[in-house]
C-alpha cells in the first residue's frame, strides 16, 4: 500500500470512529439512528477533497524531487572528474552548502502537510465521537447474539450462522465488505474494556489470525499491531482460566518484542501457575455469556428474534383469516381497509397498505430534523438507557396536513378519539446500528408512577405503522404470546387482549437500521419500568410474568409504504435491532394499559389513553 493509500485509510477511520472520549461531551451521538450515520459521509468526503489536494500537491513535490535526483545522479555518471571543470565545482559546493538543505526542509512538504492538517480541523466536530465506535462495537455483538452469527463470517463479511444453527444465513449483501485485524482489534478491545470476556476473545482471535497473515506489512491507519492483539487476547484467556493459552499467546509476544519486561514477567507466572497444577487433567474452559440485564426469558425472546417474524404453522389454522374492513365507517367504505389476522390471543392484526409511499416518505422527512436519542422515565427524569438505542421525534398534526388526513384514517379503523388529551402526538423513530428496545411495558404498572398524577390517565392503546423495509431481521416479537410478527412495509397493525387480560411481552428484533411511527402516551417518554416493579426503577433485575423473555439483544426491522400499524391494550412489549427504521409513536392519555411495538426503518406508532369508543 503506497503513502496516499496509507493517509486516505487513516483519514477514513478518524472520520468514522476515532476520537477522543472527552470530546463526545454535548455532541450528538452518531451511531444510534441510520440517519446520523448517513450523515457523516457527507465530512468524510470533505476529507477525501482534502486527501485529494494534498496527495497533487505530494505528487509534483515529488515529481521535482525526482527531477532533481536524475540531474545529480547523471553528474556523477557522466563525468569521470566532474571537479576539473570550474563551472561544474561551484555547483557541487552550492548544491553541498544550499541546494540539499533546500530540498531537505522543503516549504512545500510542509504547507502540503499543513493544508491536510488544517482540512481536518475544519470537520474534526462533525465526526463521530469515540462513544460512537464503542456503541457500534456493542451493535456488531448484539447482532452476533440475537441471530448466532459467527465472528469469522462477520469478518469476512458475511452474515453467517453458527455451526449446528438450522436457519439460514441472515442476509446476503449486495456487496462483501471484510473487516481488517485492526477493526476486529477494536470490537473485541471494547468488550475486553467491559470485562465481557465472551465476547473479547473470538474477536481478538480473529485480529490474531489477520495480523499473523499480513505481519510486516504497515499500514498508517492501523492503531493496533500483532503485539498488541496477542497481549490483550493473552490477558483475557488468563481471565477466564485458560492459562496455557495465555502462556503459549505470551511467548508468541515475546517472540516480536523479547524486551518487554511486564510480558517476561508474565511468561513465569504463568508457568508457575501450570507448574503448581502438574498433570492433572484440566476441564476446558467454558465462558459463559454474559446477562448484563439479568433476563430469565432471553432463550425465548432471541428464539423468536431468529424466526425473522416466519411463522409458517399459523397458514394451518382455520380461525385465522383476511378480510376487507370498514368498521362501520363512510370514510372507508370505497377503500376499505385490507386486514390480516395473524394471532387471536392476544389478537393481532397487521392492516396492510395503510399508508402509502410518498406519506411515508413525507413523515420521515418532517421528523428528520428533530431526531434526538430516544429516553426512558425513571421517576421524574429522562434516561438514555442501552436497552433503547434509537432516536425520536414528536410530530403534531397542526406540522403538515398529511398527519391529519393520516389521524381520521386511523380513529376511523379503530373507533378511538386519538386526538389529544386522548392521545399523544404521532412519534417517529429512527433506529441505527444494531439498533433495538428491549421487551417493556409502554404503560405505567406502578401507582408511584407520575403517569398516575396526569389528567390524561395511563395509556390503553397503541398502534404503529411501518414507514419503511428492512433486508433483514426487525420484527416484533410478543414473549408470553410466543409468537413474532415480521415487518410489512406500508402496514398498521394492532393487538388487544381485551377483557382476557393476557400478559403479552413484545420486543423489536435485532436488525441494521430502520424507521418507524407509532403512539405513545402523553408523557411524552417510556417508563424504565420493563417488568410488574416500580416504572420508576431504572434497571431490570428480573422478569416475573410468566415464561416471556426479554432479551438484551434485540433488534427492528423497516417498513414502507402502509406499514404495519399494531394496536395493543395491556401488552408488554420489546424491540429487535433494525437495520434503518424510523418510527411514528401516537398514545392516548394515559388512564388504561398500553403499549407499541416497533419494526422498521420508519415507524409512525400512536398511543390511545382515554376516549375508548368500542374496539
Amino acid at each position: 500500500m503506497g503513502p496516499g493509500a496509507r493517509l486516505a485509510a487513516l483519514l477514513a477511520l478518524l472520520a468514522l470512529g476515532a476520537g477522543d472520549p472527552a470530546a463526545a461531551t454535548g455532541r450528538e451521538d452518531t451511531f444510534s439512528a441510520l440517519t446520523s450515520v448517513a450523515r457523516a459521509l457527507a465530512p468524510e468526503r470533505r476529507l477525501l477533497g482534502t486527501l485529494r489536494r494534498y496527495l497533487r500537491g505530494e505528487e509534483a513535490r515529488l515529481r521535482d524531487l525526482t527531477r532533481f535526483y536524475d540531474k545529480v545522479l547523471s553528474l556523477h555518471e557522466d563525468l569521470k572528474s566532474p571537479v576539473v571543470n570550474p563551472l561544474l565545482a561551484f555547483t557541487l559546493i552550492k548544491r553541498l552548502q544550499s541546494d540539499w538543505r533546500n530540498v531537505v526542509h522543503s516549504l512545500e512538504a510542509t504547507e502540503n502537510i499543513r493544508a491536510l492538517k488544517d482540512g481536518y480541523e475544519k470537520v474534526e466536530q462533525d465526526l463521530p465521537a469515540f462513544e460512537d465506535l464503542e456503541g457500534a462495537a456493542r451493535a456488531l455483538m448484539r447482532l452476533q447474539d440475537v441471530y448466532m452469527l459467527n465472528v469469522k463470517g462477520l469478518a469476512r463479511g458475511v452474515f453467517q450462522r453458527v455451526t449446528g444453527s438450522s436457519i439460514t444465513d441472515l442476509y446476503s449483501p449486495r456487496q462483501l465488505f471484510s473487516l481488517t485485524a485492526d477493526d476486529c482489534f477494536q470490537v473485541g478491545k471494547v468488550a475486553y474494556d467491559m470485562g465481557d470476556y465472551y465476547h473479547a476473545i473470538p474477536w481478538l482471535e480473529e485480529a490474531v489470525s489477520l495480523f499473523r497473515r499480513s505481519y510486516g506489512e504497515w499500514k498508517t491507519e492501523d492503531e493496533a499491531s500483532l503485539e498488541d492483539a496477542l497481549d490483550y487476547l493473552a490477558f483475557a484467556c488468563f481471565q477466564v482460566g485458560n492459562v496455557s493459552c495465555a502462556l503459549n499467546l505470551s511467548r508468541e509476544f515475546l517472540i516480536y518484542s523479547p524486551d518487554n519486561k511486564r510480558m517476561a514477567r508474565n511468561v513465569l507466572k504463568y508457568e508457575r501457575l501450570l507448574a503448581k497444577k502438574g498433570h492433572q487433567t484440566v476441564a476446558e474452559t467454558v465462558i459463559q455469556r454474559p446477562n448484563v440485564p439479568h433476563l430469565q426469558t432471553r432463550d425465548t425472546y432471541e428464539g423468536l428474534c431468529q424466526t425473522l417474524g416466519s411463522q409458517p404453522t399459523h397458514y394451518q389454522i382455520p380461525s385465522l383469516y383476511c378480510s376487507y374492513e370498514t368498521n362501520s365507517s363512510p370514510y372507508l367504505l370505497l377503500q376499505p381497509a385490507r386486514k390480516e389476522v395473524i394471532h387471536l390471543r392476544p389478537l393481532v392484526a397487521l392492516y396492510h397498505d395503510f399508508v402509502s409511499d410518498e406519506e411515508a416518505q413525507k413523515i420521515r422527512e418532517l421528523a428528520e430534523p428533530w431526531l434526538q436519542r430516544s429516553v426512558v422515565a425513571s421517576g421524574e427524569k429522562q434516561l438514555q438507557v442501552e436497552y433503547r438505542i434509537s432516536k425520536s421525534a414528536w410530530l403534531k398534526d397542526t406540522v403538515d396536513p398529511i398527519l391529519v388526513t393520516l389521524d381520521h384514517r386511523i380513529a376511523a379503523l379503530t373507533g378511538l378519539d386519538i386526538q389529544p388529551p386522548y392521545a399523544e402526538y404521532l412519534q417517529v423513530v429512527n433506529y441505527g446500528i444494531g439498533g433495538h428496545y428491549e421487551p417493556h411495558f409502554d404503560h405505567a404498572t406502578s401507582p408511584s408512577s407520575p403517569l398516575y398524577r396526569m389528567k390524561s390517565g395511563n395509556r390503553v392503546a397503541t398502534f404503529m405503522i411501518y414507514l419503511s423495509s428492512v433486508e433483514a431481521g426487525g420484527a416484533t416479537a410478543f414473549i408470553y404470546g410466543n409468537f413474532s410478527v415480521p415487518v410489512v412495509k406500508h402496514c398498521f397493525g394492532g393487538t388487544c387482549t381485551g377483557a382476557e387480560r393476557e400478559m403479552v411481552t413484545h420486543f423489536m428484533q435485532a436488525v441494521p437500521c430502520w424507521w418507524e411511527t407509532s403512539g405513545w402516551p402523553t408523557s411524552g417518554y417510556t417508563s424504565t419500568d420493563r417488568s410488574s416493579e416500580d416504572p420508576a426503577a431504572p434497571t431490570l433485575k428480573t422478569e416475573t410474568l410468566a415464561d416471556g423473555s426479554l432479551s438484551e439483544k434485540p433488534g427492528a426491522k423497516a417498513m414502507g409504504r402502509g406499514e404495519q400499524t399494531l394496536l395493543k391494550e395491556g401488552l408488554q412489549q420489546g424491540c429487535c435491532l433494525p437495520k434503518s427504521r424510523i418510527g411514528l409513536y401516537r398514545e392516548p392519555s394515559p388512564k388504561f394499559a398500553s403499549v407499541s411495538t416497533s419494526a422498521v426503518r420508519f415507524r409512525v406508532d400512536r398511543t390511545i389513553q382515554r376516549g375508548l369508543r368500542g374496539f
